[in-house]
């Protein structure tokens, strides 16, 4: 497939929103667990913003984006792991992308309130509640085939809340863990480039793939395997393999024909070797 036939059948990102899906999974982790006061506190991104009153503030930021180099694939096409319609073996449309980009998302996390009593237990809280985010996002991996449709790896309509128990089924998982990425030296430089005071912090990262474009095809590819070498002349009986290529019990192994490595050139041996010194 040329690079205008890829042009031609290639849709869309299918992990363009991912990023921003997790921030919101986080946000939304936090709030759904307080069970402190009647009242929740205030998510907030702007390092600097302080409030007026007694509200509380717990303070998501995305401050670093890394590659994950553990499970590097090479950046070649293979067949995605999406069916729609007949399989590919029944002349079915098939699909192939390349490998997901891995990245790992860094997040700071800081609290402020009133009294610095508070915001300790705030802290506190935030920490046994992030212990239970095992994952942020599980659900069925969502793929968009080049004509915009949303499916999942068994080619049904996307459906983020579909029992995760069927067979062929390809889950989305974003784990999430506490890690020690910033030193303080770190810290009070970026809350002073924010003009925002100093407070303590808690430093997560959150480990995602991000799905590139598919590509349609169909009837499957074809794989092109160099020429064998030729048959030599010898008979039968001086073979030292069987006609099925298994060498023969008992035989040495056949010394390869050619000598392996580049060709040598201008090689010659030196007749003036140590032992014919003067």
């Amino acid at each position: 497939m040329s690079d205008s036939d890829l042009l031609m059948n290639r849709g869309p990102m299918s992990g363009r929103n991912i990023i921003g899906e997790v921030t919101e999974s986080l946000h939304r982790f936090i709030l759904d667990g307080y069970d402190i006061a009647e009242q929740p506190p205030r998510l907030e991104e702007d390092l600097k913003f302080v409030p007026k009153d007694r509200e509380e503030v717990i303070y998501v930021y995305m401050y670093r984006l890394a590659h994950n180099p553990n499970l590097q694939n090479q950046r070649r096409f293979r067949q995605a792991p999406v069916s729609v319609g007949a399989g590919p073996e029944d002349g079915g449309e098939v699909f192939y992308h390349r490998p997901p980009l891995l990245l790992d998302l860094f997040y700071l996390l800081g609290v402020h309130s009133k009294f610095r009593s508070d915001a300790e237990r705030l802290t506190g809280w935030l920490l046994l509640r992030l212990n239970e985010a095992t994952h942020l996002i599980y659900r069925p991996r969502k793929f968009l085939l080049p004509d915009g449709r949303e499916v999942d790896s068994l080619g049904r309509p996307y459906d983020p809340d579909a029992p995760a128990d069927m067979d062929g089924l390809v889950m989305e998982k974003v784990s999430m863990a506490m890690v020690d990425d910033l030193t303080v030296g770190d810290a009070i430089n970026l809350f002073s480039l924010h003009e925002a005071p100093y407070r303590p912090f808690l430093t997560y990262r959150a480990r995602v793939a991000l799905d590139g474009p598919l590509v349609a095809s169909s009837g499957g590819t074809s794989v092109n395997l160099p020429r064998l070498d030729a048959v030599d002349g010898r008979n039968d009986q001086d073979r030292r393999t069987s006609p099925s290529g298994r060498i023969r019990s008992g035989a040495p192994a056949p010394s390869p024909r050619k000598t392996p490595g580049p060709p040598s050139h201008f090689l010659r041996r030196n007749a003036d070797g140590p032992d014919n010194e003067d």
